[in-house]
C-alpha cells in the first residue's frame, strides 16, 4: 500500500507553487489514492491534471499499482480544513452540532480553535405579541461541530 505520508509531501510540495491547499488524502487497502485539494477562487480542472501527473511521474507502478483521483473539495462538501472556514467567511451555512442541533446562518469567523456563526432567533421581547428577529454570534469549537457546509441559495 502507499503510504500516505509520502503522498501528503508530494502534494504540499507541488502546492507551494500555487495558491491551492491541500484538504484531504486517502489511501485505502486496495491502493486507491484519493486527493482532494481546494483554492480560495476554485480549483479549475487542469490544475487537477497537473497534480494528478505530478503525482504519477513521482510513484512506480512497477513497484506497485495504484489509483489515483485527484479532484477539488465539493460546492455542497463538508468543510474539513480551517481554511476552508476562512474561505467561506461571511457566507451562509448549514452547520450540525455533534448533539444532534442543526444551525443555519452567516459563517462570522473561523480560527484554530474555533467557528462562529450569526444566527437569527425568534424572540418575544416584553409586551410585545409579536416574536421579533435577533441575531446571534454563537461559537462552536471544532470538536463539537459534526459538520459545516456552504448553503446553496436559489
Amino acid at each position: 500500500m502507499t503510504d500516505k505520508d509520502f503522498i501528503k509531501s508530494l502534494v504540499e510540495e507541488k502546492l507551494k507553487e500555487s495558491d491551492s491547499f491541500l484538504v484531504e488524502i486517502s489511501v485505502d487497502p486496495d491502493n486507491r489514492i484519493v486527493v482532494e485539494i481546494d483554492n480560495d477562487s476554485g480549483v479549475s480542472i487542469d490544475e487537477c491534471v497537473v497534480m494528478s501527473r505530478y503525482i504519477e511521474e513521482c510513484l512506480d507502478r512497477e513497484k506497485e499499482d495504484f489509483e489515483l483521483e485527484v479532484g477539488s473539495s465539493g460546492l455542497t462538501s463538508p468543510f474539513k480544513t480551517v481554511r476552508q472556514y476562512v474561505k467561506n467567511l461571511g457566507k451562509e451555512v448549514e452547520m450540525l452540532l455533534k448533539n444532534g442541533t442543526k444551525l443555519t446562518g452567516i459563517l462570522k469567523a473561523a480560527d484554530g480553535q474555533c467557528a462562529t456563526i450569526t444566527v437569527g432567533k425568534k424572540v418575544k421581547a416584553d409586551g410585545s405579541k409579536r416574536k421579533t428577529t435577533v441575531r446571534e454570534d454563537q461559537a462552536y469549537s471544532y470538536d463539537e461541530i459534526k459538520y459545516t457546509k456552504y448553503l446553496i441559495g436559489f
